[in-house]
């Protein structure tokens, strides 16, 4: 069978016959159909990372991704191929960057510090803490805490893909992990999967409104910093930030949640 046969046939069609024969011609023909969307992604996670970051190394670790998701893929779910290999792709990015563990240790410090500030404010104030409230918490100006929350934005990109653990700390459920087929894991499991989804949605509902609309454009509708800032009428600087926070929150509240689940 040739790529021009292979291109005269639906898509569904493709799925379906792959997931029974695992056809090597067709898995090519979907490499080939859907490596651009490595490029595009890597190219989206490469703006928030520092030059010392080769955007080649992530092109490689994007293409894992890629296949991994073209061996995983359910079509029975009824979720485009595309939405589903964007969360792998992005997803194998970040955990190749984890283990190159390139974050200065001072700016992880930081990211903790303004996490236990939000913490320890919300706690009391029973509601989202405002910058101005956050900088008096964590004894700088509000101009200091901007800087700030700059220099660690391109750590909580890496943050939303690792919200939850269930069982050990090494268990990890990513977004990603939620888009695949109910009977790849026991009925126990996917109970515990829902709970966490509902928590997580709950959470981010109770984000304030430009931070909720951050998260939802950038992960969802899979717009960049630079649109969304557009879109908002803020900078793009100020899309980072925000993005910060509302990563930093929601990271807060799913440790206090987890604690009354499991």
């Amino acid at each position: 069978m040739d790529e021009r046969s292979l291109a005269q046939r639906t898509e569904d069609e493709l799925w379906k016959e792959y997931q029974k024969t695992r056809d090597p011609q067709i898995r090519e023909y979907f490499i080939k159909q859907y490596a651009p969307l490595v490029k595009y992604v890597a190219g989206k996670i490469a703006v928030g990372l520092p030059s010392s970051v080769e955007f080649d190394d992530l092109i490689g670790f994007g293409t894992f991704g890629l296949l991994d998701a073209i061996e995983k893929f359910d079509p029975e779910k009824h979720v485009k191929f595309k939405t589903y290999a964007v969360t792998r792709i992005r997803g194998a990015i970040y955990d190749e960057l984890r283990a190159m563990d390139w974050v200065p240790r001072s700016v992880r410090q930081k990211s903790r510090e303004i996490e236990d500030a939000l913490h320890r404010l919300e706690s009391s104030l029973g509601r989202a803490a405002t910058d101005e409230e956050l900088a008096r918490e964590m004894n700088m100006s509000s101009r200091e805490l901007q800087k700030t929350l700059q220099k660690i934005s391109s750590t909580s990109i890496l943050s939303l893909q690792e919200l939850w653990y269930t069982g050990d700390e090494n268990d990890r459920v990513a977004i990603a992990d939620m888009l695949e087929a109910p009977q790849a894991y026991d009925p126990a499991a996917r109970v515990e999967r829902e709970e966490i989804k509902r928590v997580v949605a709950e959470a981010i509902k109770e984000l304030p409104e430009k931070e909720k609309k951050v998260l939802v454009l950038y992960y969802y509708e899979d717009l960049t910093l630079k649109e969304i800032g557009a879109i908002l009428n803020v900078t793009e600087s100020r899309v980072s930030q925000l993005h910060t926070k509302a990563i930093s929150r929601l990271r807060v509240k799913l440790r206090n949640i987890r604690k009354g689940i499991f």
